[in-house]
């Protein structure tokens, strides 16, 4: 497999892939999206790095079980979404290796064999990998949310992508729970419109902008914390050379939202 392309992911709401009947047609567009992305990288990769907007840690920090549990990090579902299963498995050895990277870059970084999937990554990941097949780890955010430090681990991971690593930020381009209905439909509209025109630039000034990211129109009205976005930044930093692909997005996102994922680096093929 050639140089893998990295990936934002926004990844919805909840388990939303395990209530079809609830949801009804709101997530068919990015359903659709999340099932392409194996044909877009050439097929199932080697081992995946979520770094996912549930986890925040004082330090960089891997989930290092072989095993990893499941984490229902949702309230206020139906009961069979707390019975949900998504049994791929850890890689320890993978953990390891990103933590070398992190640590060799300067940045601290811990491993954590208790840490499970949380609804970040196995709402993402059961869509694109419906068997569960593929060894997934996880990254934390670290405590802080500064833009630079996360674009700088996205650069210290760099060479996952030779070695078979898709690397996958999963968050959402909007995230104020407060405001997910039509009273945050302008903010989400002026923020992803500015994002998706960042995302067109050259992959140097891309980077200037996002480390900028506060002063974007409606930035906080759109991420009153930016957990949700800072997964872009390591995404990013992991191929800041390279052009930036928009892969989902829509307008009426609940009716009146504007979201948005994307791919760095060119497809496979």
């Amino acid at each position: 497999m050639s140089t893998l392309a990295t990936y934002f992911l926004s990844h919805g709401g909840g388990p939303w892939p395990f209530m079809r009947a609830e949801f009804g047609h709101t997530y068919d567009k990015l359903d659709a999206s999340l099932r392409d992305l194996p044909r877009q990288i050439g097929g199932k990769p080697k081992a995946i790095l979520v770094v996912t907007a549930h986890w925040e840690t004082a330090r960089f920090t891997l989930s290092s079980s072989a095993r990893p549990p499941m984490i229902y990090d949702y309230s206020g579902f139906p009961p069979h979404t707390y019975q949900i299963q998504y049994p791929a498995p850890g890689d320890p050895a993978l953990a390891g290796r990103v933590r070398a990277l992190l640590q060799a870059a300067g940045h601290a970084a811990l491993l954590d064999g208790q840490r499970g999937f949380d609804h970040g990554t196995f709402s993402a990941m059961y869509p694109a990998f419906p068997e569960a097949d593929v060894p997934i780890v996880q990254l934390s955010l670290q405590h802080g949310l500064d833009p630079l430090t996360h674009i700088e681990a996205g650069r210290a991971l760099r060479p996952l992508r030779d070695e078979g690593v898709l690397i996958v930020g999963s968050g959402l381009s909007y995230h104020n729970l407060r405001q997910f209905n039509g009273h945050g439909a302008p903010a989400s509209h002026a923020f992803d419109a500015w994002l998706r025109a960042v995302m067109a630039l050259p992959p140097q000034q891309r980077s200037a902008a996002l480390l900028d990211w506060e002063n974007a129109p409606s930035a906080r009205a759109a991420h009153p914390r930016a957990e949700h976005l800072l997964p872009l930044m390591v995404a990013a930093g992991a191929a800041e050379d390279e052009a930036a692909h928009e892969v989902y997005h829509e307008d009426d996102f609940f009716g009146a939202l504007a979201v948005s994922s994307f791919r760095f680096g060119a497809a496979a093929g």
